[in-house]
């Protein structure tokens, strides 16, 4: 069942973390954070939302770089009810995809328990001071293949590196729900 999410608590503080990656190395908040911003989103290997926008979520990371806006990706599923979000799964489709930004694991849930997050894809978007500037939406296409679908995360993403605040209107991201643990 899709789901979508709220605005959420724009202003307040990116939470801290310390997870493993798909790399090998662990990761932290202020390790993967850029100069001029923070893109945390919340994914998984099986749901057909991030299936769709995957080609689109790799783009807009490697773009936001030279916006210096840091991006990173954590998998918070149960893996054991779905085995496809696993971790040696996400090693693989991190591997065969080429992410340009840490694919992590977040075996506890905790962390996206401390973010807010609700469904796959989220994301939430911080400023340099990793203060929460946006949580939407990829684009206006959603799983669908809609040429010429406004950018909005990738827009807001650079007004938020430019000017350190997001913009006024936020459409809400959907998605599959998280797959919590029983």
């Amino acid at each position: 069942m899709a789901i979508s999410t709220t605005p959420g608590d724009l202003g307040r503080s990116a939470p801290d973390f310390d997870l493993p990656g798909t790399d090998g190395r662990r990761h932290t908040r202020d390790a993967v954070r850029g100069p001029n911003g923070l893109l945390v989103m919340f994914i998984c290997n099986h749901c057909p939302y991030v299936k769709a926008v995957l080609d689109k979520i790799i783009r807009d990371a490697t773009e936001l770089a030279g916006h210096g806006v840091g991006s990173v990706a954590i998998c918070s599923n149960d893996a054991a009810d779905y085995p496809e979000d696993s971790f040696d799964n996400m090693k693989a489709l991190a591997e065969r995809l080429r992410f340009p930004f840490p694919y992590l694991w977040d075996e506890s849930q905790q962390v996206a328990r401390d973010y807010g997050a609700v469904c796959t894809p989220d994301f939430f978007g911080f400023n340099a001071g990793l203060s929460l500037q946006y949580r939407g939406c990829i684009d206006d296409a959603g799983r669908l293949a809609k040429p010429g679908a406004a950018r909005e995360l990738f827009a807001a993403m650079v007004q938020i590196a430019r000017s350190g605040l997001g913009p006024a209107t936020q459409a809400a991201s959907i998605g599959c729900s998280i797959k919590w643990k029983h």
